[in-house]
Parts: C-alpha cells; structure tokens; sequence
C-alpha cells in the first residue's frame, strides 16, 4: 500500500490529477521546463563559496552599493530644477504622498544650494557634491526613479530585496547565490554600517531571507576588530583550534547525514570553516595603514569630518581586491539628525551628510579607476527614495518623503557614463519620462553581473521566486555601455 504521508507535494499533485486533466496539467508544466527547475531546487543548495558560472559574459565582478539612509533630496543635489527657485514659499497644488500622508497642496521649498556644470557631458550638480562634480563623466544618472512606499522601513526592504514586507533574499543574497565567492577566505556579502548605528529593521535589510543563511551579509567593522567575536578564545593555539574543529566537524557531518536535504544545516557547518580562514584574512583586508599616506588623503582620512566613510569607501576597495562581490556601505544610523532624513533643517542636514561623503565617494571612483578595476566594479549611490519640492511642516524647511520620482547615479561596472535617463516634472515631484521601479534597478545590477534576472530563481512557498518578481522586469539598458 502506498504510504500517502511519504508522498511529495509534486508527487501528490501529479497523482491526484489523473487521467486526461493529468496529462494536460503535465503538457502546461513540462512546455514551462516545471520538472526541470523542481529538480534543481530539490537539490543541496550550492556551495556559497564555489564560483559558479554567470548566464553570459558579464561586465562587472563586484557591486559597491552606496546607501543614504533616509532620502536625500533629489532637487537638491542632482536633479536640476531651477524653477523651483522662484517658487519659494509659495503654496501651490502639486500631489504628494509621504509620512504626512496624501497630500494635494504644500508649500514650496525652494533649493539650497546652487549648481554649477561638470565635465564633458555638462552635467549640472549641486555645490554639495563639488568633488562629485570632478566624476562626472564617468557616472549614469537616474532621475526617474520610483518606489512603492514612501515610509522608511517597507522602502528599506524594497531597495534592499524586491519587497516591502520582510523574509525574501536581499541583492547581495542572489547575486552570491547566483555566482558564488571568488575569495574562499572572506565572506561574499559585507556590509558596512555608519557608526552612529544601523537602519531600521537592522539585519532584515542584509537578510538572506529563505535562502541558507551562508547567503547573508556579514557586518564588517572598518575600525577595530573587523567582525565581532571573529578572534580565537584567548590561551588557544591555532593547532589547538584546527583540532577542535576537525572533531566539531567529524560530530557535525554524522549529524548531517541522515539530513543532507537541510541546507541551514550545510550552511551552520560551513560557516565554521569560513570563520577561521577570516580570522587571517579579514584582520588584513581591514589594514589601512598598507595603504600610502597620498590615497588615504584622497579619501579623506586625514579630516575628522571625512574620516570615517573615507575609511570604509577605502575598505570596500581593498574588499573589491579581495574577490568580494557585494559591498553595502550605509551612510546614516539610527536617528533622525544622523541620517538623510532632513524633515526639519534640510541645510543642516544635508550639508552634515553630503560633507562626509562627498570626497570619499569621489576618491572610491578615481582610485578605482587609476587602477583598472572600475571597468569590472558597479557602483550604486541612492537611497530608499527621495524627497518632496514642498515643506512638510507649516514653518519648517524640511521635506517629506517622496517615492513617486526621486534621483539614484551608477558608475563603473559596464555603465556609460555622462549620460542622464528619465526625468521628473519640472517640481521634481514625480517622474514623468522612463519612469522606472526599484526592480528596474535589481535588474541592471544582475544583468551587468552576467545574470539573466528571470533566470535566477530559488523555489520556495510553490514558486520559482526571483528578485524582480514573477512578472519580471528589463535592465535599464540606456545606461549601458
């Protein structure tokens, strides 16, 4: 007698068909390659740190993705409006939707700094970014981009892995998944937080979701010990440790043997090794001082005010070196007043935030670049939306919360830079031409990387997830080279 409770899904579904509806629910699946990609996921995942071949030839090995946490303002920093300026204080009826909610009035800040033309290209960029304005030529801007919340923690998710609600893959999840780890001594995903603290939902924006944990970033610290609880016990030799190990490996592999399936198993027993080869490797990568005075004064080490993200735009160079695929380096902590999120005293605040980051991230591009390896480095600057031409509060300057058009750049990594796509209407309120969604985005980045972004599936909860979604989504091709 068949032993119904041992059955498969599949092998239920296929069994209760029968007959004629049995056969045409077999043609549906089969056209689809169904049987194909279910016995790839009933498979062991793969190894996170084997390479793994891209679907063509790709045009970057790495990603930086530079994050600033809360929304910068599009309108005052690469999205030129100058009709604004006249406009300030003025109430006028423009639609809106932001933390205050639906809005279809407001009155207008006008923009705070001025803009000055740069490079070839001509591009105009706010006083804020005057080292940016130098690269010009070498960054794609996004100025039509859109995003389905406009609240901090749903926004954070969606730029981070695709959805709003939590528990799915972040970007440097799939892209591991998808090719594997070129350095088997340092993790493939890194993140790397502002010292004043991370975002909010903390870990859920470095998350492998339902992927094997061995896909999730891992937080790398630019001062001090490079990853917490990383160094051996003191009083323990590494021969000590090497035989600790291989007996913890001998109990762990009987363990896993009558579950080979469970691959948060692999992932756990794997995860020992990975950390001790990074107790040599990660306390190296981190060692700034190999660096010549000349580059870290290029990144602005030297200033207080630059030091830190300089540290970390430099550390995701040498990580870059390294074979690490994807680096996230955040721009903002916790708090209001330490982050973007200019909903009082938008000069204050974007002024603090683009003063420390405007020279690193300048620097990351020219040191890249003087060194071959921008051509094979993507980097990604943005956050998880932008900001509204009007003032949220009655008396205030600051800006709301705008996720109906807002500014993201690239650089490096197969893109064609001096080039400008999309736009917003002349408020810099909502995108109007090549509008694009954050899954446009994903898409890019993995179609730069080598990867077909409706290719790379992992099947979970009956489907074939991807990071754009089932229905898919194009690469922004009118950035590519």
């Amino acid at each position: 007698m068949t032993n119904f409770c041992r059955r498969t899904r599949r092998e239920f579904l296929w069994e209760a068909g029968a007959g004629f509806t049995g056969v045409a629910l077999a043609g549906m699946l089969d056209r689809d390659g169904f049987f194909a990609s279910r016995a790839a996921a009933d498979a062991p995942a793969p190894n996170p740190q084997a390479v793994r071949q891209p679907h063509f030839p790709a045009r970057a090995k790495s990603v930086i993705f530079l994050f600033m946490y809360g929304g910068p303002s599009q309108v005052d920093t690469f999205d030129y409006k100058p009709a604004l300026y006249d406009l300030d204080g003025r109430t006028i009826n423009v639609r809106t939707f932001g933390r205050g909610g639906h809005r279809n009035q407001g009155r207008v800040v006008g923009p705070k700094w001025r803009f000055k033309q740069y490079g070839q290209c001509g591009k105009y960029i706010s006083d804020l970014f005057p080292n940016l304005g130098t690269c010009a030529d070498d960054i794609a801007f996004l100025h039509s981009m859109t995003a389905d919340s406009p609240i901090h923690g749903s926004a954070m998710l969606q730029m981070n892995s695709g959805r709003i609600l939590s528990g799915s893959p972040c970007i440097g999840s799939w892209l591991n998944y998808g090719l594997g780890s070129v350095n088997q001594n340092l993790p493939g995903f890194v993140v790397m937080l502002d010292p004043t603290g991370g975002p909010i939902s903390g870990a859920k924006n470095w998350s492998s979701g339902y992927m094997p944990a061995s896909y999730q970033g891992v937080i790398l610290r630019s001062n001090g010990q490079p990853i917490l609880d990383l160094l051996r016990p003191e009083g323990m030799s590494e021969s000590m440790q090497r035989r600790l190990l291989d007996t913890l490996q001998e109990y762990n592999r009987g363990h896993q043997a009558p579950r080979a399936d469970n691959s948060n198993l692999a992932a756990r027993i794997g995860s020992y090794e990975l950390a001790f080869r990074m107790q040599t490797h990660a306390t190296e990568a981190v060692e700034l001082q190999q660096e010549t005075e000349a580059t870290r004064r290029l990144y602005g080490i030297d200033n207080p005010r630059t030091r830190d993200f300089g540290r970390r735009c430099l550390l995701a160079r040498r990580l870059v070196e390294r074979g690490v695929r994807f680096i996230q380096l955040y721009s903002g902590g916790a708090h209001n007043d330490d982050n973007w999120d200019a909903h009082g005293d938008l000069v204050f605040n974007h002024s603090k935030h683009a003063g420390a980051t405007d020279q690193p991230i300048a620097a990351l591009i020219k040191d890249l670049k003087r060194r071959g390896l921008l051509d094979e480095t993507l980097i990604v600057w943005g956050g998880e939306f932008g900001r509204q031409p009007t003032a949220e509060y009655a008396m205030g300057t600051g800006r709301d919360h705008n996720a109906y058009g807002f500014t993201m750049w690239m650089a490096g990594g197969g893109v064609r830079g001096g080039v400008s796509v999309g736009e917003t209407d002349e408020l810099g309120s909502a995108a109007v031409s090549h509008r694009f969604h954050v899954k446009h985005l994903h898409a890019t980045i993995l179609h730069l990387m080598g990867i077909d972004p409706d290719r790379l599936t992992y099947f979970y909860n009956g489907l074939d997830q991807t990071l754009v979604g089932v229905e898919g989504a194009e690469p922004i091709r009118e950035v590519m080279a």
